[in-house]
């Protein structure tokens, strides 16, 4: 592990329209941003919702959900996501090599 970070967000600025229904619940998508210095409130990043490349690229303005504040360290960064040739993230299946649908879930919920 490389940090622990600890977050809230304002439960009332979601907006309704960008929940996203999937087959075992709702999800909210999110960027989290960590800055590499603190501000006045000991805050290291802020929490928005994610915006898609067509609302990036017309500037529209980040709905802002809370702060982020790294409470431990060791010292280590972490790495990037490994994207694909289309610039978005690659599941932990096809880095591995491994099919997907031979995975065992061993989550207990």
């Amino acid at each position: 592990m490389a940090s622990i970070i600890k977050a809230s967000i304002n439960l009332s600025e979601i907006p309704k329209d960008k929940i996203i229904t999937g087959k075992k619940g709702k999800y909210l998508p999110i960027t989290i941003t960590i800055n590499d210095e603190p501000d006045q409130f000991g805050n290291q990043g802020p929490i928005v919702v994610a915006q898609t490349k067509e609302e990036r690229d017309a500037k529209q303005g980040k709905t802002y959900l809370g702060n982020v504040q790294v409470v431990w360290t060791n010292g280590d960064n972490v790495a990037a996501a490994p994207r694909d040739e289309n610039g978005g993230q690659r599941a932990a299946s096809e880095i591995e090599g491994k099919d997907p649908s031979l995975t065992e879930d061993d989550l207990p919920f």
